[in-house]
C-alpha cells in the first residue's frame, strides 16, 4: 500500500515526457523538438463516433470503425472495417477486411476476408475471398483470376455473336457447356 511521505511540501508533480518534449542539439546550438517514432505498420484510424462523407484515398493501412459516406481507395494497403463500422462507399485496396456493415462494392487485389459479424449488401470481386460462416451477403461474388487468353476468347466470342442467326449443328452443342455453366476441374 502507498503512503504520502510526511514532511514534503506539496507542489506540482513531476512528470516525465519521454522522447515527446526533449531536444536534441543541432550543431548551431539551436535545439529542435524531436517528435516520436511512429511503426512502419501503423495503420491510419476512422474511430467509432466519426463521421466522414466524402473520398478517402492513401497508400496506407486504415482502419474503420466509424461512419464513412463516400469512396475508398487505398491501393496497395489493407482496409479493415472494424466491428462498429457503418460504410455506404465502394472500398478499393490490396485486401479488404470486413468485420462490420458495408453498402458498396468490394474490390480488393489480393484477397476479401468476411467475419461473421458483417453484414454485406453490395458485389465483392478478389483474387481470393473468404467468407466465415454467419457472415450476411446480399450481392455477388467474383473470385479468382481471369485465365490466360481470357481477353483472346472474348474476342472470338463477339465474333460469333454475329453468327447468331446461323442454325448450329446439334451434336457440337452437345459437347460445349452452355454459358456461364460450371466445368469440373476448372479454377
Amino acid at each position: 500500500m502507498w503512503h504520502k511521505e510526511e514532511g514534503r511540501p506539496q507542489g506540482p508533480s513531476e512528470i516525465s515526457t519521454g522522447a515527446v518534449n526533449s531536444t536534441m542539439g543541432t550543431g548551431s546550438g539551436k535545439s529542435a523538438p524531436v517528435r516520436p517514432a511512429l511503426s512502419p505498420k501503423a495503420a491510419a484510424c476512422v474511430s467509432q463516433g466519426i463521421k466522414i462523407k466524402g473520398e478517402i484515398s492513401g497508400s496506407e493501412e486504415l482502419f474503420v470503425d466509424g461512419q464513412i459516406d463516400g469512396k475508398i481507395t487505398c491501393a496497395n494497403s489493407t482496409v479493415t472495417l472494424g466491428p462498429n463500422a457503418t460504410v455506404k462507399a465502394d472500398v478499393s485496396a490490396r485486401e479488404v477486411i470486413v468485420r462490420g456493415r458495408v453498402e458498396g462494392k468490394l474490390t480488393g487485389t489480393d484477397r476479401i476476408q468476411v467475419w461473421r459479424s458483417a453484414r454485406v449488401q453490395g458485389d465483392l470481386k478478389a483474387d481470393r475471398i473468404s467468407i466465415e460462416e454467419g457472415a450476411e451477403l446480399h450481392g455477388m461474388l467474383e473470385a479468382g483470376k481471369p485465365p490466360v487468353g481470357a481477353s483472346e476468347r472474348a474476342s472470338r466470342e463477339g465474333s460469333k455473336k454475329t453468327e447468331a442467326n446461323k442454325p448450329k449443328d446439334a451434336s457440337k452443342a452437345e459437347d460445349e457447356p452452355a454459358s456461364g455453366a460450371a466445368v469440373a476441374g476448372a479454377d
